[in-house]
């Protein structure tokens, strides 16, 4: 039989128990917000590549050609109307909403070769997934940058 000290123990492990659940259980809610960028300025790369992708210029003048290009592949196989919707607003889904392109700030502050990282990686913290090397190759991803900059003031 236990005796009467080793069941408080027990009693004292299982409350131990209740409460590391209860505070996971609260703390995770909080971990997956804070995931979510509530600074929709904020860099969406990692803080090491940031100066060297801020540096990464677009290989591809802003052509009518290229723009063209990249606006088959943003209506098209690129998928970017489906959340970005067709005036580049951002489409309002659940959790965190998609890029507005038409936000003059965010298109001052946001580089190329920022974004070009975003679609190679994906956005963390968000639904936006990684297009460059799975639905659309390099070139038609800087063509797809050069449309989404047409979005500015729309």
């Amino acid at each position: 039989m236990f005796s009467k000290k080793h069941r408080q123990i027990t009693m004292l492990e299982y409350r131990a128990g209740w409460f590391f659940l209860v505070f996971i259980l609260l703390i995770f809610p909080w971990t997956s917000v804070k995931a979510f960028h509530k600074n929709i300025y904020s860099p969406r790369v990692p803080e090491t590549l940031l100066e060297t992708l801020q540096d990464m210029d677009n290989p591809f003048p802003s052509t009518p050609e290229n723009l063209a290009e990249g606006r088959k592949v943003y209506f098209g196989k690129g998928l970017c109307v489906k959340c970005h919707g067709m005036k580049g607003k951002g489409i309002k889904v659940p959790g965190h909403p998609p890029r507005n392109f038409t936000d003059r700030k965010w298109q001052d502050v946001r580089t190329d070769g920022e974004m070009m990282w975003i679609l190679k990686n994906g956005s963390p913290g968000t639904s936006m997934p990684i297009r460059v090397g799975r639905v659309m190759s390099e070139e038609e991803g800087w063509k797809v940058i050069l449309f989404i900059r047409t979005f500015t003031g729309v």
